[in-house]
């Protein structure tokens, strides 16, 4: 861990050494009562994509871990990490801030977190968020006791961990990267150069290669009974996870159910011109023995969905198409689309250990249908289940896919496809 050389004799003392996490039931997720718990989910990523699969699980459970990446070097965070040579604290804090809860006291501190200072002097560009958690690190000397304490002020519905003890540098192999030489590749340093080159981001590392992780991040992957992934800058946000030997380790080896939500359009530089298949390959080129049990993409997203099928399938896991991102149409997942969506998906199997083919079964009246190959032919169809308490199932039907019904927040409507 990070810690301050020396803490302030006035500081407040510290928790415990177990750090007990921020009581998230004196704060429950709209919707969802008291105690009522719901599957214990670790989302992995960092940034807007993160914050947008942390606004959508809040609501549907509360025991909810978000693992962040800590590489970003630009703004207020590379700022305070070059200065202080703390954890980058910007993605932090938006994870933070996404899991404040939609009352009066979670909105309003949400804005505190991410409000900027103008003006000309060094406050300029500082975020409020970042400021107030470097001072909690440097009262604590601990950087997960200062997460720990800030979430018990926001009232957060959540934990927020770095994926990592120190700050990571971020290594891209970028194609075209010279304008004047479209097809050789060299090497960018630092996140905020991966993510606005003109070139194309082939490959990333870290720098150092072996990080210490965050031993409460690998703790909370163990005990997952969903691990999710993206959306987000692909490799700038979600691919680092999986760079991180023991936390990739960990991903492997953990009981817990893999998912992987898609983005909703490619981003300049990093993934332009990716179809959702080619967010899938370099995401396992990066992770080679990962399995995955359920892919989600937004149907407006994906050009080839037998393309795409064939990927997730290759991968172990089922896709699922389903209207996720705002009514506009801008590329932004809706938070209370998402949530309907993956309460769903990830409720109903609950604890369920994985099994050798992922498959599962929803609520009656629900607005997930499980999709099976047939036997016969692996013609994808689509399955109701609409008993309540009836054990997971595989079945086949010989009617075709239809597009996905617009999602609505209604709980019971939409009709997202499960292909396996």
């Amino acid at each position: 861990m990070i810690r301050a050389e020396s803490t302030p004799s006035s500081a407040p003392a510290p928790p415990s050494a177990e750090r007990p996490v921020p009581d998230a039931t004196a704060h429950p997720a709209p919707g969802l009562p008291a105690a009522a718990g719901g599957p214990a989910v670790v989302a992995l990523g960092g940034g807007h994509g993160l914050s947008a699969s942390l606004r959508a699980l809040r609501r549907m459970t509360d025991r909810l871990t978000a693992v962040v990446t800590v590489a970003d070097d630009g703004g207020s965070s590379g700022r305070l990490r070059a200065e202080l040579s703390v954890l980058p604290p910007g993605d932090l804090r938006m994870a933070l801030a996404a899991l404040c809860g939609d009352d009066e006291w979670g909105q309003t501190w949400s804005r505190v977190l991410q409000h900027r200072f103008r003006g000309d002097g060094p406050l300029r560009g500082h975020a409020v968020g970042n400021l107030l958690m470097v001072a909690l690190w440097e009262q604590l000397g601990d950087t997960v006791a200062g997460l720990d304490w800030m979430g018990r002020l926001l009232g957060a519905h959540g934990r927020v961990l770095p994926m990592a003890c120190t700050p990571l540098q971020l290594v891209a192999s970028v194609r075209g990267a010279d304008p004047a030489a479209a097809d050789e590749v060299t090497t960018v340093l630092g996140q905020v150069a991966a993510a606005s080159t003109s070139g194309r981001v082939v490959g990333v590392a870290l720098d150092p290669a072996a990080p210490v992780p965050c031993p409460e991040a690998i703790a909370a992957v163990h005990a997952a009974d969903w691990v999710v992934l993206g959306p987000g800058s692909w490799f700038t946000s979600v691919i680092p996870h999986l760079l991180v030997p023991e936390l990739a380790a960990a991903l492997r080896s953990t009981p817990a159910r893999t998912a992987v939500l898609l983005n909703l359009a490619p981003q300049r530089g990093e993934t332009e011109g990716f179809s959702a298949e080619q967010h899938l390959e370099v995401l396992l080129q990066h992770a080679p023995g990962l399995i995955l049990d359920l892919v989600v993409a937004d149907p407006r997203a994906v050009l080839d969905p037998v393309a795409l099928r064939a990927a997730v399938a290759q991968a172990g896991g089922r896709l699922v198409l389903a209207d996720v991102g705002m009514p506009d149409g801008s590329p932004r997942h809706d938070p209370e689309r998402l949530s309907a969506v993956l309460r769903n998906l990830l409720v109903p199997l609950g604890t369920t250990p994985r099994p050798g083919s992922p498959v599962g079964t929803a609520e009656s009246g629900s607005p997930v249908a499980s999709v099976a190959s047939s036997a016969a032919g692996g013609t994808a169809a689509r399955v109701s289940t609409q008993a309540k308490h009836v054990a997971p199932t595989v079945l086949a039907a010989p009617d075709p896919i239809e597009p996905a019904r617009p999602a609505s927040t209604a709980p019971n409507q939409g009709d997202p496809l499960l292909w396996p």
